[in-house]
């Protein structure tokens, strides 16, 4: 069994999946999108990775603002959320994503990635972090 963690952004979304065991997480890739709401190939590459990794279950980043509250980029995320859960029948979690990208940027910057060639990277280490709070949270 396996988790997978997803950041989800305007154009991309960052894909970390955890070991069998659940005791790490890795990144897996950056699906990347034309327009924001054009989000069928995004499922459907989505559902691909969940069958080749036998995820079980879904961690996907709300993005909260720094007060804590919700804004239009939280909402997003929970349609995204209910789209995931009804193609895909899996159980999808939020998670507090806040930092997570200044997260991420500490990880690039300590692995020696080159600030023009963070845009690789960063939404999946980013998902990657998400994954690994929500595991550690749920003593998974």
């Amino acid at each position: 069994m396996r988790i997978m963690g997803l950041d989800l952004g305007s154009k991309t979304v960052g894909v970390a999946v955890s070991d069998p065991l659940l005791n790490v997480a890795r990144e897996v890739e950056i699906i990347r999108r034309k327009e924001e709401n054009k989000l069928r190939q995004t499922l459907a590459r989505i559902e691909e990775l969940i069958v080749e990794y036998d995820v079980k279950e879904i961690v996907l980043g709300l993005p909260l603002n720094l007060d804590g509250t919700e804004g239009e980029r939280a909402e997003l995320s929970r349609e995204f959320k209910d789209k995931l859960e009804r193609r895909t029948g899996l159980p999808v979690h939020m998670w507090d994503e806040r930092l997570t990208t200044v997260e991420a940027i500490e990880i690039m910057d300590a692995d020696g990635i080159k600030p023009k060639d963070r845009e690789k990277y960063v939404d999946m280490i980013a998902a990657r972090v998400i994954l690994e709070g929500y595991m550690e949270f749920a003593g998974k």
